[in-house]
């Protein structure tokens, strides 16, 4: 196997330039740089992480930790992450906290301070005082995706002003009766639900609509969650809603199959909208916000990096660092169809 001290021989430099010249730390000239990465690529010289950790007191890794993996938007995420990591020269360790209370339990009190990796990326953790305690005792940078955990950096966007947007998008259309499909209780992502029904509730205000508990339904992030409250809503002809907004497109997804099933026309009888862009969204039509979870991942990998190399970091008066969005209008979306009397249902009585 092809050692550092053969590439120093074959370059004719010491070892200590080898070292430098490879790990990109410390003063050597351009032109001697690049001479040492050619004769190491020649050689089919690989650096040791373990070596470079020892030598640098880093390991190359990055730890992140997602509450579980059957989810679009924590995949997306890590699936960007980890492709920015690679290409950092960074391995990527995995602490999914799915699995129940135990491992949770293990990955908190245990996993996390074993110094395996010099930082971490949180995706969407809602957290207990307790385990707030373990992020801080751990004294590496920590970099959070999709919700604030006290004293830490966190990558964000607004999730009132999403969902204000979406609300305001279909008011502005002319409807009156929007109902709502929120999050349902237990969803342990930083009180996401909550937030998108204030942004919900303050458009309806802004266009002097009432807010109407009968228009609002829970579920769970899921598309049968979202076909079954859509089901609930759609089924009373006198009360039916002309728009439907999902804070999640694959409850979005979940409201339109639910209408097709009702003989409804989206959007000549139904118009439904949702928020993240989800891979399924354009192939529905549907009329959400993109957050762009991909660019997320990869953003807190480059905030994490940053920090790790001692640069200052870009935040608001909070701590946190927002991240954009945009409204993706498409053709689930439409004004209200004017009758004389409430909408008609072809296939409910």
């Amino acid at each position: 196997m092809v050692g550092i001290d053969d590439v120093a021989r074959a370059a004719g430099v010491s070892r200590a330039t080898v070292s430098r010249a490879l790990s990109g730390r410390g003063s050597v000239a351009g032109r001697t740089q690049k001479h040492v990465l050619a004769v190491a690529q020649q050689l089919g010289y690989v650096v040791s992480s373990t070596a470079s950790g020892l030598a640098s007191g880093r390991s190359r890794a990055v730890g992140v930790i997602v509450p579980l993996l059957n989810r679009w938007f924590y995949t997306a995420v890590l699936e960007s992450a980890q492709n920015a990591l690679i290409s950092a020269g960074y391995d990527l360790t995995l602490y999914n906290l799915g699995g129940g209370a135990d491992r949770r339990g293990n990955v908190f009190e245990e996993f996390l301070h074993r110094g395996r990796v010099d930082g971490f990326i949180a995706i969407s953790l809602e957290v207990t005082p307790e385990e707030v305690r373990s992020l801080h005792a751990v004294g590496k940078p920590i970099v959070c995706v999709g919700g604030p955990i006290p004293g830490l950096h966190t990558l964000s966007v607004d999730d009132a002003e999403m969902s204000r947007l979406v609300t305001e998008h279909l008011a502005s259309l002319g409807h009156r009766r929007i109902a709502l499909i929120g999050g349902g209780p237990g969803e342990k992502d930083f009180r996401m639900p909550l937030k998108r029904k204030a942004g919900y509730e303050l458009a309806l205000k802004q266009h002097g609509i009432d807010v109407d508990g009968a228009l609002q339904e829970t579920g769970y992030f899921t598309i049968q969650s979202g076909f079954e409250a859509a089901t609930r809503l759609l089924t009373n002809a006198s009360l039916r809603p002309t728009a439907i907004f999902a804070v999640s497109d694959e409850m979005a997804v979940g409201a339109m199959l639910a209408a097709r099933d009702l003989g409804l026309r989206v959007p000549e009888d139904l118009s439904v909208a949702g928020i993240d862009d989800h891979e399924l969204a354009g192939f529905f039509g549907l009329t959400t916000v993109a957050q762009y979870p991909a660019s997320q991942g990869a953003r807190a990998v480059e905030l994490l990096l940053n920090e790790l190399a001692g640069d200052e970091r870009v935040e608001d008066e909070e701590g946190n660092t927002s991240h954009p969005f945009d409204l993706i209008v498409r053709s689930s979306t439409a004004p209200p169809r004017v009758t004389n009397g409430p909408p008609r249902n072809r296939s409910v009585a």
